[in-house]
């Protein structure tokens, strides 16, 4: 069981996804083989997550176990707790559905930020900060909104917030802006810098002079092993991997936790993998991975998540 997603601009467009994956089906067809490293990443996605599932289910084993064992890691956590994303509303909203978040259980928060003004920004993470206490982890979100002076003004800020990590505060082709960044006193992490289709910017590089976190998704990666195999060349590097999706349904979202739990410390850090909520309906009536006060549980079946998907198309 596999899944394309293609969600631009961190994958391909979906008319290049769909004309990708025919011209696949039409390789197996003719008994040829497929090079899935040359397709565009939803649709080598797809196709890596088919095969990977139907060796996991083989095996008899959960895919993320697989994962770990074929990239050479320890053995996968069995849940990984994950974020709750706070939207970019006033002072008083923000708090109030920070609030409510950590009600439902959720310790980690990732409050977007960047239609905004720097200066109100810094006022909504100060107020969800003495609103939740220090006890819950609080990232800030700005996909690539700010320029380089605004961040820097945004960063020396949001020095005494504690945030776990500022995530994407510039453009992803500013690489210079990215580590002027660094160590003053807010971690920083990559999201557009490091998913994109091929033909873009390309990873700053060393990456771990650009960034702290990496924040992965395995539909823009090219697939649950190409992220896996990503995530332990950044631990190498002191980088820490965190896993997303890109609105992904619940075949490639279950895989994402698969992923989530097979990565270096995966276990030990949110993921941003509570977004089943933001799809107007399902692929299957009961979701294999929701989210219970703050965590997902790894589907324990074999593969993505044993027979849960038999049957969807």
């Amino acid at each position: 069981m596999g899944e394309a997603a293609p969600l631009p601009p961190w994958t391909e467009p979906a008319e290049a996804c769909l004309a990708a994956l025919r011209g696949a089906r039409a390789a197996v067809d003719r008994d040829e083989p497929v090079a899935v490293d040359d397709l565009p990443p939803a649709a080598a996605h797809a196709l890596s997550l088919a095969v990977a599932d139907a060796t996991a289910r083989r095996d008899g084993r959960p895919l993320a176990a697989s994962l770990a064992a074929e990239a050479g890691l320890d053995a996968p956590a069995t849940a990984v707790p994950v974020n709750a994303t706070v939207g970019d509303g006033s002072v008083d909203e923000t708090v109030a559905a920070a609030e409510a978040a950590v009600a439902d259980g959720f310790d980690c928060l990732k409050c977007k930020v960047g239609a905004r003004g720097v200066a109100e920004d810094v006022d909504r993470l100060r107020a969800v900060r003495d609103a939740v206490g220090d006890a819950v982890g609080l990232r800030a979100d700005a996909n690539g909104a700010w320029r380089r002076e605004e961040a820097e003004r945004a960063v020396d800020a949001l020095g005494g917030v504690a945030l776990e990590y500022l995530e994407q505060p510039v453009a992803a082709g500013d690489h210079g802006a990215l580590r002027a960044l660094r160590g003053r006193g807010v971690p920083i992490a990559v999201d557009e810098a490091v998913n994109a289709p091929s033909g873009a910017e390309g990873w700053p590089d060393p990456v771990e002079e650009h960034a702290d976190v990496a924040v992965l998704k395995p539909m823009a990666q090219g697939g649950p092993g190409a992220t896996v195999a990503a995530a332990r060349r950044l631990a190498d590097r002191g980088v820490d991997t965190v896993v997303t999706t890109t609105i992904d349904a619940a075949v490639a979202r279950a895989a994402a936790v698969h992923v989530a739990a097979a990565v270096p410390g995966g276990g030990d850090r949110a993921h941003g993998l509570a977004t089943g909520g933001l799809l107007a309906r399902g692929v299957v009536d009961d979701d294999p991975a929701p989210v219970a006060d703050g965590r997902i549980a790894v589907p324990a079946g074999p593969g993505v998540a044993g027979e849960a998907f038999d049957g969807v198309v």
